[in-house]
C-alpha cells in the first residue's frame, strides 16, 4: 500500500500587507523522497516552508505535515521533523558541542552525537563557541541539529551554502542516506547541481505558485531542445541527413566540419544520424549529446532579470 504523503499544500495563500506572497500554492511531497523547491528570490518559497514548519499562518488553503495541521498540532509535529535554520536559534557564546547535544537531548533517540559531528567535520570545533565559528562552520552545526532528532522529515534550507566542495559532498551523501533511511527531506537551495544530484523530485516556485514540477530528468527533457553535435569533413550536403530526421528537428554545419542536429535527442534520433553518416561514407569524430540542465529550465521559466 502507497505510503500518505508526507506534506499537502492545497491552494495556499499568504499576505503580508498589501502584498501577495503566496498566492493559491498547491504542492505534494511524497513520504521517503527527496523533493527540491526552486525558485528566485522572493518567490514565496520560504514562506511556504515556514508554514509547513508551523513558525506562520497561513491566510488560505490547508497545509498537512505527516498528516497534521502544522499549526493547530505543533506540539505532537515538533518532535517529528527536523528543521534546518539559516541563521538565529543559538546563543553566541554556546559551544558547538554544548548546542548539538543540547537538541539531541530533546529527542527519546537521537543519534550519536560524536559520529555525527564527525561526520560533517564539527568533531574539532566542539568547544568553539558560535560567534567564533566560520560560516561553513554554523551551516554544518545547523545541518546536524536538523538531524541529531532522527526526524521523519526534514526541512532544509540552503544546506550547502557557503560550504567547499568536500563539506558540500560529505552533506550530499547524508541527505541521501537519509532518504535511504526512509526520511523525507524537503530541500530549498538556489544551487541547481545539488538539486540535480539529490532530488527525486522538483518543484519550480515562482509568483506564489508552482509553475512547473516534476523529476529533474522529466523538467530537462520537456520544452526546448537538446541538440547532438559531432565532426566530419567540412560542407557535408545535409538535404537528405534533414528528410530522414523527425519534422521540427535542424541541423546545421555550425563550423567546418562542425555540425549539430538539434531536436528531441533519443536513441532513435542517434541511430538515424549515425545512419545518415554511414551511407555518406562519413566517419563522425565526437559525438556528443548536450541536453539542458535544469539551471537552464530554471531561467526558461522564471526570467533572467535580477530580483
Amino acid at each position: 500500500m502507497q505510503s500518505a504523503p508526507a506534506v499537502e499544500i492545497a491552494g495556499l495563500v499568504k499576505r503580508y500587507g498589501s502584498k501577495t506572497a503566496v498566492d493559491g500554492l498547491d504542492l505534494t511531497v511524497a513520504a521517503g523522497s527527496v523533493t527540491a523547491v526552486l525558485g528566485p528570490n522572493g518567490a514565496g518559497k520560504s514562506t511556504t516552508v515556514e508554514i509547513c514548519e508551523g513558525f506562520r499562518r497561513p491566510d488560505a488553503g490547508t497545509v498537512r505535515v505527516l498528516g497534521l495541521d502544522p499549526v493547530t498540532r505543533s506540539a505532537a509535529l515538533r518532535p517529528r521533523i527536523g528543521v534546518m535554520l539559516q541563521s538565529g536559534g543559538v546563543y553566541p557564546t554556546t559551544r558547538a558541542e554544548e548546542m548539538l547535544r543540547h537538541v539531541a537531548a530533546l529527542h527519546a533517540h537521537p543519534l550519536d552525537v560524536p559520529a555525527l559531528a564527525a561526520r560533517l567535520g564539527l568533531d574539532g570545533c566542539g568547544r568553539t563557541p558560535y560567534r567564533r565559528l566560520s560560516g561553513g562552520q554554523r551551516q554544518r552545526l545547523a545541518l546536524a541539529m536538523a538531524v541529531v532528532g532522527r526526524p521523519e522529515l526534514v526541512f532544509l534550507d540552503e544546506p550547502t551554502a557557503g560550504l567547499d566542495p568536500q563539506a558540500r559532498r560529505a552533506t550530499w551523501a547524508l541527505v541521501r542516506e537519509l532518504r535511504a533511511d526512509g526520511v523525507t527531506v524537503v530541500l530549498t537551495t538556489h544551487h541547481m547541481e545539488e538539486a540535480e544530484e539529490l532530488a527525486d523530485a522538483v518543484a519550480v516556485v515562482d509568483r506564489g505558485r508552482v509553475i512547473a514540477e516534476g523529476t529533474p530528468e522529466e523538467l530537462c527533457r520537456g520544452g526546448a531542445e537538446n541538440s547532438l553535435r559531432f565532426t566530419g569533413r567540412p560542407g557535408l550536403d545535409l538535404s537528405s541527413l534533414l528528410k530522414a530526421l523527425p519534422p521540427e528537428t535542424a541541423a546545421a554545419e555550425l563550423t567546418p566540419g562542425g555540425y549539430r542536429v538539434t531536436g528531441t535527442v533519443d536513441p532513435q534520433l542517434l541511430a538515424t544520424v549515425t545512419s545518415w553518416c554511414a551511407q555518406n561514407g562519413v566517419l563522425p569524430d565526437r559525438i556528443t549529446v548536450e541536453r539542458r540542465t535544469l539551471e537552464d529550465v530554471f531561467l526558461e521559466l522564471t526570467g533572467k532579470e535580477l530580483r
